[in-house]
């Protein structure tokens, strides 16, 4: 083959390789409030239009997105969405009939929140009832008034869990490390920037030699 078609060939893998769209994936996290009114924000990106969902599993418990056994007892959950200018999109309190029963106190107080959104950055926010996010914007702040014991008065714990789910990438805003499950597919990712890389040097060195 000709430097000038090695050249043209190269040019074609790399446009192939970075026009790919991102590969949806499942992350998991979990972790404790240091105080009932802290608010945990994390960032996380959609390839494609996608259905996005966002589920607790701390207050009934339950098998996460991770295959990871979370423990029944955290708070009563609120997570917020809010797109790329900070713009709520919506919140949820209560998952209703899509997330379990408490075996304690009967109640299905995890979240459940699901939007079909469009390729873009967004941001999700953690908090304990009654915390909610008070405006139309994430800079409007939060309301207060969380706590670790429910409205039916049973005392929980500062632990907190949730999924989101169909995304490509997902950060928490000041870093967090996701459940072991979610590993593999970073690691793919990894792999796929270092393959990359590797391949960039080399189309460089050929430019050099031609």
């Amino acid at each position: 083959m000709s430097k000038s078609l090695l050249r043209v060939a190269l040019g074609a893998s790399a446009l192939a390789l970075f026009s790919t769209p991102a590969m949806a994936a499942d992350q998991s996290f979990t972790g404790t409030l240091s105080d009932p009114n802290q608010v945990l924000l994390f960032n996380f990106t959609v390839g494609s239009p996608s259905n996005v969902t966002l589920r607790t599993w701390s207050y009934a418990g339950g098998v996460n997105a991770a295959g990871a056994t979370i423990a029944r007892g955290g708070f009563d959950p609120i997570l917020a969405l809010f797109d790329s200018t900070g713009a709520i999109i919506n919140q949820n309190d209560d998952g209703g009939s899509n997330v379990a029963a408490d075996a304690v106190t009967g109640q299905r107080y995890d979240t459940f929140l699901t939007a079909l959104l469009n390729p873009g950055t967004y941001t999700v926010s953690v908090m304990a009832f009654s915390n909610f996010a008070t405006g139309p914007n994430l800079s409007n702040g939060f309301s207060g008034g969380g706590s670790f014991t429910d409205v039916t008065g049973n005392r929980r714990t500062n632990a907190w869990a949730f999924d989101v789910l169909n995304v490509a990438s997902v950060t928490q805003v000041g870093g967090a490390v996701p459940e072991p499950g979610t590993w593999a597919l970073m690691l793919i990712g990894f792999g796929a920037v270092g393959w990359s890389m590797r391949h960039r040097r080399t189309a460089k060195a050929v430019q050099r030699l031609a």
